[in-house]
């Protein structure tokens, strides 16, 4: 009490001239500012874990559908491990590779980092095609009907990277109590679209982001890509990394559904095992063939 009432004697003897002037709160940050932010840190991001390779734990499960046909086995789960890269392509920006070393607790290759090795002595069109045909190996082994490649855990900064803004509608969003950052959504206006069928269609992603609007990292996405009978959707949470100077991503969750019948797979990977290319050799990686029958599904 006596420290009140010293407080309010000082309150009175202090001139006029000296009054404390309520302050006007910060102007807010406008969209296009947090988006140029975004853009600018998904590039630092890009380089910064374009020089590792992490490890994917990646479990899936299969819900069967309530119909009789394709995908309407019984429920079926897999685990899958393998190294995950991300590589800078001339004329085509940076794109995501992964390479499954592991199904079920099975080595189905030399665990090995092939990846690494093709792209170390710069990504020619022979490492380029060499990491196609391993990457398209490695999509066999997820569980399910069809085939699908956007299960990457960086498919959401595509949509943030600077040639991509143009074609891309940004608009802010209710906050997340539940998580940290400015949330934004998004909508893909341009074609072709980044996500595409195998027959060529155009398939437009929306979704949100969630960033900081100060520093423009990207703490959450969410992407989702429906077709006429199929729903996708894909959220990535990022975690800061004491190898690198930005967050990266921690725990993908995948959800792949058919609507007619309720079938689906859900799956969710999680990374660990970062580590920075020390391999240094020209030789060229043998890839794999796996039998002429695909794993079951």
């Amino acid at each position: 009490m006596r420290h009140l009432t010293v407080l309010l004697v000082l309150l009175f003897l202090t001139p006029t001239s000296h009054r404390i002037q309520a302050q006007s709160p910060p102007a807010p940050v406008t969209v296009p500012a947090v988006i140029a932010r975004a853009a600018a840190y998904v590039e630092r991001f890009n380089h910064e874990f374009g020089s590792v390779v992490s490890e994917e734990r990646y479990e899936q499960a299969v819900r069967p559908g309530t119909g009789s046909g394709p995908g309407t086995f019984a429920p079926r789960r897999a685990l899958l491990r393998s190294d995950f890269l991300l590589v800078r392509i001339e004329n085509s920006g940076w794109l995501p590779f992964r390479d499954v070393f592991e199904q079920d607790g099975r080595l189905v290759r030399d665990r090995q980092d092939r990846l690494t090795k093709l792209f170390l002595g710069g990504a020619t069109d022979g490492a380029l095609l060499q990491a196609q045909r391993i990457m398209n190996e490695s999509a066999r082994y997820n569980i399910g009907v069809g085939t699908r490649t956007i299960n990457i855990p960086t498919l959401g900064l595509m949509f943030l990277e600077r040639e991509m803004l143009s074609r891309v509608s940004f608009t802010d969003t209710k906050p997340d109590p539940a998580a940290s950052g400015r949330v934004i959504a998004f909508t893909e206006v341009g074609r072709p679209t980044l996500v595409r069928t195998t027959g060529e269609r155009d398939l437009a992603a929306k979704g949100r982001f969630w960033i900081d609007e100060e520093t423009g990292a990207v703490n959450r996405t969410e992407v989702h890509v429906s077709d006429t009978d199929l729903d996708s959707e894909v959220i990535v949470t990022f975690e800061a990394s004491s190898l690198l100077g930005v967050a990266v991503p921690s725990r993908m969750e995948e959800r792949f559904r058919r609507r007619r019948d309720g079938w689906e797979v859900r799956g969710v990977a999680t990374y660990s095992n970062l580590r920075r290319f020390s391999v240094s050799t020209s030789e060229s990686i043998p890839v794999d063939t796996l039998p002429e029958d695909p794993p079951p599904r």
